[in-house]
């Protein structure tokens, strides 16, 4: 079950050039992937509450085309694999205006306890668990 995330491109976001900044695109998937997690009940206040973080493992990013100040941009969010201890998302951004894609993304993540110790979610919380298997896009 993936979700789409709708962002405008803020003037401090662009570079001299005038486009957004290659950088910027790591705190957007971010934000879309905190956007989507709340779509899901699964906020991340939820999951520290219960003991559980999310820290990402590595980012993946194929820059495919611009977008500037002013622009909005489509985040498509879905997970594309889950194991239990770690996740892949993936995503694909789209310029609104032209249907363009911007960049085609993923991030790696594992699951954690408090003291920053993997976890085996499907262990941990069977009803996190549940709900992440509930949505891989297969």
């Amino acid at each position: 079950m993936g979700i789409t995330f709708e962002r405008k491109i803020n003037y401090y976001e662009t570079d001299r050039m005038g486009i957004v900044h290659h950088s910027n695109y790591i705190r957007f998937l971010e934000e879309a992937r905190c956007h989507w997690l709340e779509s899901i009940d699964m906020p991340f206040e939820l999951l520290e509450e219960n003991g559980i973080t999310i820290p990402v493992l590595g980012v993946n990013c194929e820059y495919k085309n611009h977008v500037t100040f002013g622009d909005t941009i489509l985040i498509n969010v879905i997970v594309k694999e889950y194991t239990g201890v770690r996740m892949t998302v993936g995503y694909d951004v789209k310029d609104k205006k032209t249907g363009k894609t911007v960049i085609l993304a993923e991030t790696k993540h594992c699951f954690t306890n408090r003291e920053l110790r993997p976890i085996n979610l499907k262990k941990y919380n069977p009803e996190f668990s549940a709900k992440y298997e509930s949505i891989v896009e297969k």
